[in-house]
């Protein structure tokens, strides 16, 4: 992702969907940008559509109301387009009047569903607009062309889409105005299924596997239900295909790696590189056999929450990284800022981390905690492979391993202080099931701490998680836990979690 500034500089966006665990593939990704630094940053839901809203928006998904990928979960829905698409970061860079604004590639999974006005919607705030229309592809797709279709089929060189996003995104970088500052948003779909790489790089990795960390292929033990139900030992044949998955997702992002150089490569003949702001990030993690959890998102733990964020531009010292704690709810705020836009003028619960960027940032004045939400999936009949499971269940593998449900439906206050790295989660089910982890201790989640750890900070904390699940703008950003000047009341306290879940159904209707 890009930059913007008050003066000539630009915001550019280069968000791809799934990191999984490619921490080390994202620094080769961006080997073109020399003049890096890496910080922290959790997302909002480990889900495509929710964590794409909060990107957009500024909000968490209480306040945006999009709860997964469908068009009956806010998904790019009409409700979403008539009360939240007004208010994204890129509609205000508009009504700012200075920026061209451009978007390339994936926007939500629903987008383009006929029901809620097909690929002739363009969101406000986009002055160029080539929008994929529903989730992703590689090849035999349509794009929205400023609100007309554009159908691509299955010729590499003239429907390959990460390239044809890069070609794109050239050729507005040679038309655009020079008077004018800019922001482009990259949004690529690999390494999305369906994995599809490009020819010259369908037999690169040969033998990469999936990260054997501590955590992969172990038992939950002391997890909630769905982590638990998780058959340990894995099948070869699940570890085989999620190994094989891992190959053919590297593949994707070499294509990915193409596109990066050629845009900074671009900037770099206009000499516009040195005034131009890159953010590099993603909408949410991916497991590929952790706790025995054969591949998908949708849980609690590092691995789906959190996802590289890397930036460059002016003031920005080189191979620095930060401790300091980011949401993507930060990320539309920081553009603003950016431009000259202050985040006091708009409903948007995130934070500008530009000071963070520019070394101007401490923990003295920056949060300690953030907020994850997730609302669980489920089928309300019973799988016929796997009836043992009964109905709830949802995106079952073919022994019968399901990695999501109904009651997979949590919130979490991650906090990251001088004195603790903690997740405190609770879960939207007949018992309200808590984990908790230390971080320090435990980096790769592997105990789960909530029996044992002080009956106080338990409570402090759901204090703490509920006071986020209703917070709303400036509200979202007060003293955390771990905070000096946190307050604790125990007369706030409230006996369980009020069930978000029917809250929000009632919300879109």
């Amino acid at each position: 992702e890009l930059e913007a500034s008050v003066e000539l500089s630009t915001p550019l966006t280069l968000l791809y969907d799934q990191p999984a665990c490619m921490f080390a593939l994202a620094s080769v990704i961006l080997s073109t940008l020399t003049v890096i630094s890496s910080l922290m940053q959790f997302v909002a839901s480990p889900l495509c559509c929710p964590s794409r809203a909060s990107i957009l928006t500024g909000k968490y998904p209480h306040n945006h109301h999009v709860v997964n990928n469908t068009l009956e979960g806010n998904c790019s829905s009409t409700a979403w387009q008539k009360t939240q698409e007004p208010e994204t970061f890129p509609a205000f860079l508009q009504k700012h009047g200075i920026y061209q604004t451009f978007f390339a590639g994936k926007y939500l999974n629903e987008y383009g569903n006929k029901k809620s006005g097909g690929v002739e919607h363009v969101p406000p705030g986009w002055d160029h607009w080539f929008a994929l229309e529903r989730n992703s592809k590689y090849y035999n797709y349509t794009l929205s062309v400023n609100g007309r279709a554009q159908r691509h089929g299955q010729n590499y060189s003239e429907d390959y889409l990460t390239d044809v996003l890069a070609n794109i995104s050239i050729d507005f970088l040679e038309n655009k105005s020079n008077r004018r500052p800019f922001f482009m948003m990259v949004s690529t779909p690999a390494p999305h299924s369906p994995w599809t790489a490009a020819p010259q790089y369908e037999n690169n990795f040969p033998n990469i596997k999936a990260p054997r960390d501590p955590n992969f292929n172990v038992h939950g033990k002391d997890k909630h239900w769905l982590i638990r139900q998780a058959k340990t030992p894995m099948t070869n044949s699940s570890v085989e295909f999620l190994d094989n998955a891992y190959r053919k997702r590297w593949r994707t992002l070499l294509s990915v790696d193409d596109l990066v150089e050629k845009v900074v490569r671009k900037l770099e003949v206009r000499g516009e590189l040195s005034k131009t702001y890159l953010i590099f990030t993603s909408d949410n993690g991916y497991h590929t056999g952790q706790f025995s959890l054969p591949m998908d998102k949708r849980q609690l733990y590092e691995f789906d929450i959190r996802v590289p964020l890397l930036v460059r531009g002016p003031n920005i010292k080189p191979n620095q990284t930060s401790p300091l704690l980011i949401a993507n709810v930060d990320l539309g705020p920081t553009i603003l800022d950016i431009a000259g836009y202050s985040v006091n003028e708009t409903q948007m619960d995130g934070m500008s981390f530009l000071p963070i960027m520019t070394g101007k940032g401490n923990s003295s004045t920056w949060r300690s905690d953030v907020l994850v939400e997730y609302e669980g999936e489920g089928s309300n009949i019973s799988d016929p492979a796997c009836p043992l499971l009964g109905p709830g269940v949802s995106e079952c593998f073919p022994d019968c391993v399901c990695e999501d449900s109904y009651n997979n439906t949590y919130a979490c206050v991650r906090t990251v202080a001088q004195a603790a790295n903690l997740q405190y989660c609770e879960f939207d089910d007949n018992e309200v099931f808590v984990e908790v982890y230390n971080l320090t201790a435990d980096p790769f989640q592997l105990s789960n701490i909530a029996k044992s750890i002080d009956q106080e900070v338990l409570e402090k904390m759901n204090h703490r998680l509920m006071m986020l699940q209703s917070c709303s703008g400036q509200s979202c950003r007060t003293p955390g836990v771990y905070d000096s000047q946190f307050r604790f009341d125990p007369r706030l306290m409230f006996s369980s979690l009020v069930p978000h879940r029917n809250k929000r159904r009632q919300t879109l209707k």
